[in-house]
């Protein structure tokens, strides 16, 4: 019977919180900065967790974490 593998690319982009949830990174904070206010830039910077209509589908990638 052939290992299930976790999708490489959702290890690096999700962690589990203790209550079940799953972390993320907002997106926007890359480039193009000088057009954003530094109250969007500073919210944009912090962690948020993945959507609940979403969240079966990065367990799906995640089969073990």
């Amino acid at each position: 019977m052939p290992k299930m593998k976790s999708n490489s690319g959702a290890k690096k982009r999700f962690k589990k919180t203790g209550s079940g949830k799953y972390k993320r990174k907002k997106a926007g904070k890359r480039h193009i900065l000088t057009k954003k206010r530094s109250k969007r830039k500073r919210k944009l910077g912090k962690a948020t967790t993945v959507d609940k209509t979403q969240e079966k589908d990065v367990e799906q990638m995640l089969p073990y974490k």
